[in-house]
């Protein structure tokens, strides 16, 4: 019986999507749940399951092609026998059309030819390219993701050891190389960088963004965590971070400051009386944005453990749609990169967002002493259009006040 295989449900957010690449060929016998296909959207990447065992028969949509809800890629035979792959086969043609040298069989391993495993249909769109383009079996390669989940950064690390000197002999100096050619690469944007230029260009074109500063002392957060976090992780079972200090502190700075928390809505302001935090992720494939929801009601625990869990969703591949919408105010950490200061763009139609940034010890006057202190700058871009700069000052000014006596957060003043 054959059956057509169709591109899924898009959530209503999202028009189409692009096929990015076929992992089956016609004639190739499948197991369910396989993955099929890979499709692109503005948000996340999808996969096309196998919906039983049996044998991919035709491919209807090439790789690259815009794609709808519902239209159909291929065609499958329930309990087919595999009649092996074309020569061309589709998969081939999606393929870019220039490809980096694939690393030497040194590179690959004791068996150049050796070829992913089952264990393939649990990876990552991204991982599972890395490891077919270099025909690495994935059960060799250690794994440091959630759930023992192998990662990019994992293979990245494997083929850099694999293709690492045997022996640490200085080269002979060679002649500085000459340019002969000045070459260009032309690489199509990926669907979610597209969005995200766009959304930024939005905001920047549709609001009167302005951004405020202001520094804080962390050194009673860094007391406060250097005494419970071998308790905390113990009893809670994840790492007390910083971030859930500054999404409590914002939370407070928010109730105070609620105007903040509101968006333009046409002709309206809607004030939200609920705080989902936004937590921005960096991911091989660009900024995501997951929120945590209703995350005044949530311990520091309970927040650690959802951005943990978020984060990890987002860098394999994983994370839904539903994971990405909403929030009613953005917290981003360019901190995580050596970031002293920055100025972060508004995550539309929220009205500001908050920039966290590096630590560094700098001196300051503290009780008439010039002393080192764990010092961190602080930044408030906002919609200049509904929120002032006392009411942006004031925000920064609270935040602060919260992070350098984080006993405020548990009294509430």
């Amino acid at each position: 019986m054959t059956t057509e295989i169709r591109v899924p449900q898009l959530p209503e957010s999202v028009a189409d999507a692009t096929l990015v690449a076929w992992h089956k060929q016609p004639g190739e016998a499948v197991k369910r749940d396989d993955n099929l296909a890979d499709l692109e959207t503005d948000k996340v990447v999808l996969e096309v399951p196998a919906p039983f065992n049996g044998v991919l028969r035709e491919i209807k949509v090439q790789g690259g092609t815009s794609v709808t809800s519902g239209q159909v890629l291929a065609v499958f035979e329930e309990g087919g026998a595999a009649t092996g792959a074309p020569p061309h086969a589709p998969a081939s043609e999606s393929a870019p059309a220039a490809k980096v040298a694939a690393p030497s069989d040194a590179g690959r391993g004791a068996d150049a030819s050796l070829s992913p495993t089952a264990d393939s249909t649990k990876l990552s769109p991204s991982v599972r390219r890395l490891v077919e383009e270099n025909r690495l079996d994935p059960s060799a390669i250690p794994s440091s993701g959630r759930d023992g989940r192998l990662t990019k950064s994992d293979v990245v690390e494997f083929l850099d050891k694999k293709q690492a000197p045997a022996a640490a002999v200085k080269p002979a100096p060679s002649p500085q190389p000459v340019r002969t050619a000045r070459a260009e690469r032309r690489v199509a944007m990926t669907r979610l960088r597209q969005r995200i230029a766009q959304r930024m260009v939005e905001a920047q074109s549709t609001q009167a963004l302005l951004t405020s500063f202001n520094e804080v002392d962390l050194a009673a957060v860094q007391d406060l965590r250097a005494r419970y976090k071998d308790r905390f992780e113990k009893e809670r079972g994840v790492k007390l971070g910083f971030m859930s200090f500054f999404v409590k502190a914002s939370i407070e700075a928010l109730r105070k400051f609620p105007v903040v928390n509101a968006s333009v809505d046409g002709g309206d302001l809607l004030y939200h009386e609920f705080y989902d935090i936004g937590v921005a992720v960096s991911t091989d494939r660009g900024l995501m944005v997951p929120t945590v929801r209703d995350a005044d009601l949530k311990s520091f625990a309970d927040i650690e453990k959802e951005i943990g869990a978020y984060a990890a969703k987002a860098r394999d591949g994983s994370i839904a749609i539903e994971d990405l919408t909403g929030g009613t105010f953005t917290i981003t950490n360019g901190g995580v990169f050596g970031s002293l200061m920055s100025t972060p763009i508004v995550n539309a139609p929220q009205s500001a967002i908050l920039g966290m940034h590096k630590i560094q010890e700098r001196p300051m006057v503290v009780g008439g002493q010039i002393v080192a202190r764990p010092m961190m700058y602080i930044a408030l871009t906002y919609d200049h259009r509904i929120i002032d700069g006392r009411e942006a000052v004031q925000f920064l000014v609270t935040v602060k006040e919260n992070l350098e006596d984080p006993g405020r957060m548990l009294l509430g003043i």
